[in-house]
């Protein structure tokens, strides 16, 4: 009598679990994942201390000297520098020929010269322009000043009168949302790391269903799962992998922007950006990698991988060209805003304005639901295609070919 064999079919969690769980422990041990994840993180952090060195000088844009003669401009100069964001720095010299040694040896960039009655002006080389429009500025206050005094006026009086004038603006119809730079800096970061995880491990999947085809792996392990289950697997695998990734990355790139103190922000303002890059790093991961995955079982050949994805790749690309191109001069632009909620764009486009801050709850919430409500159909359309081509090997399988019931 002999004995009847188990059924060692596997549970689907199972069959996904196991895949999954593969790919994890073969990724997170390799070294390319270990170095590119220092990398990655060393940029962050030397970017970080480098806006710590280089907003940390914070020393004049120019340094102007004046001899005794030109003292009356020496305030004015500074005034007029404010109005254009030009922060000047002003020193009294001995005399002009003093002035004209500090030019020599760099210790003054500019030189006021003659008997204070006009503007003259001394500079070692060439004149800096953003200087030169501040200078422009003084001299013309000096003609005010000299046609007030001929009208019998006082020019003290009329230049208190003209900075106290002050128009009044009525209440807005909207309320206006003030950005902080450091969000902003926080949003094009977000988008920057959405865009390269999305690049680098959506890519890695589609390549993976294609080492698998070429070295017949794959026989194996439809043997034994599911196609469904075998893509399901590997898209969730490689995603924790990523999702590892960017947890090193996003919260390594906050404590030390925290305790260099280049993030003024509140630690519950940058914690919640560290969130939603992480909700929408999955969203947006788990969307595209499905479909890489898809696109990659058409193919067979590594090289073929590129072409077969780049129509996703093309929406991931366009999302966050737009969202680096047009938030940081507009972060309230409108057409942008639309993008957003759109599931195609909303992974590159959505945790950059989150980051910026000002975004209406109900956005953030539809954006997120069309996701979530768009990956079961990804789901099925995309196991279709997979399990209809990924145990044809040579020539490209055309989409439509694929999509045919098996």
């Amino acid at each position: 009598m002999s004995t009847p064999v188990p059924d060692v079919r596997l549970s689907p969690a199972a069959a996904v679990g196991l895949v999954a769980s593969r790919e994890i422990g073969t990724r997170v041990k390799s070294k390319a994942f270990r170095v590119s994840t220092v990398i990655m993180l060393l940029l962050i952090v030397v970017g970080i201390v480098l806006i710590k060195l280089i907003a940390g000088g914070g020393g004049p844009d120019a340094k102007v000297g004046y001899t005794a003669a030109t003292a009356g401009f020496s305030a004015p100069l500074k005034a007029a520098g404010q109005t254009v964001d030009e922060k000047i720095e002003t020193t009294q010299v001995a005399d002009e020929a003093a002035g004209r040694a500090k030019l020599a040896d760099g210790s003054l960039d500019a030189l006021l010269t003659g008997d204070g009655k006009s503007v003259h002006v001394q500079v070692k080389k060439d004149l800096d322009g953003k200087l030169a429009n501040v200078l422009q500025l003084l001299s013309q206050q000096v003609a005010v000043d000299r046609q007030v005094t001929a009208l019998g006026g006082n020019p003290v009086q009329f230049q208190a009168a003209i900075a106290s004038a002050k128009y009044v603006e009525d209440p807005p119809l909207e309320q206006p949302y003030d950005y902080n730079g450091q969000q902003l800096v926080l949003g094009i970061v977000a988008g920057i790391l959405i865009y390269l995880s999305l690049m680098i491990n959506g890519q890695t999947v589609a390549q993976g269903v294609v080492e698998e085809k070429t070295s017949r792996v794959v026989e194996l392990l439809l043997s034994t799962i599911k196609p469904w289950q075998l893509m399901a697997g590997k898209v969730l695998g490689i995603g924790v992998v990523g999702l590892i990734q960017m947890l090193v990355i996003g919260i390594g790139g906050v404590v030390a922007g925290l305790a260099t103190g280049v993030l003024t922000i509140s630690v519950s303002a940058a914690v919640g950006t560290v969130v939603w890059l992480i909700v929408w790093y999955l969203l947006g991961f788990f969307m595209y990698s499905i479909v890489f995955a898809a696109l990659g079982a058409l193919v067979s050949r590594q090289e073929d991988v590129g072409g077969a994805t780049m129509p996703a790749l093309m929406f991931v690309i366009a999302g966050y060209v737009i969202g680096i191109s047009v938030l940081p001069s507009d972060p309230g632009n409108t057409f942008v805003e639309v993008l957003s909620v759109i599931p195609v764009f909303s992974p590159t486009l959505m945790p950059m304005r989150l980051a910026m801050g000002g975004v209406p709850v109900w956005e953030a919430v539809v954006s997120v639901g069309l996701v979530v409500l768009l990956i079961p159909a990804l789901i099925w359309l995309a196991a279709r295609i997979y399990r209809n081509a990924v145990m044809r090997t040579g020539a490209k399988v055309k989409l439509r070919d694929a999509l045919r019931a098996a």
